[in-house]
């Protein structure tokens, strides 16, 4: 595939993206039940650009607890890139049940079209 074919085939996906009347709104995370529990949580700020763009689909955020509940790091495990800084700005946010040690697990949002 040419430079141009590519460009092409990108302007031609943003089309339809743009074309689609459907509004995205992001549900609140969810995390693996046998984890740390969630005292607080915080939802993501729909990014503007993506809502445009009808960008939806799931976001992973691999979250540090400390034995406090406090997030101390993120990090991005799959999700679109112009949803992931919203959802890690949102789970940093997050207050979990105060644990004996630090742990980690997988919070997953969900941006559709079916709203929160």
């Amino acid at each position: 595939m040419t430079l141009g074919q590519w460009k092409k085939l990108m302007l031609t996906a943003s089309a339809l993206s743009l074309l689609s009347a459907a509004t995205l709104s992001a549900q609140m995370g969810t995390t693996d039940e046998s984890k740390r529990k969630i005292k607080t949580k915080v939802a993501p700020a729909y990014p503007e650009l993506a809502k445009r763009m009808s960008v939806g689909g799931k976001v992973k955020i691999e979250v540090v607890i400390t034995p406090d509940g406090h997030v101390r790091s993120t990090r991005v495990v799959g999700g679109h890139p112009l949803l992931v800084q919203a959802c890690q700005d949102a789970v940093k946010e997050w207050k979990f049940v105060p644990g004996s040690e630090e742990t980690t697990q997988i919070v997953e949002f969900t941006f559709t079209n079916s709203g929160i």
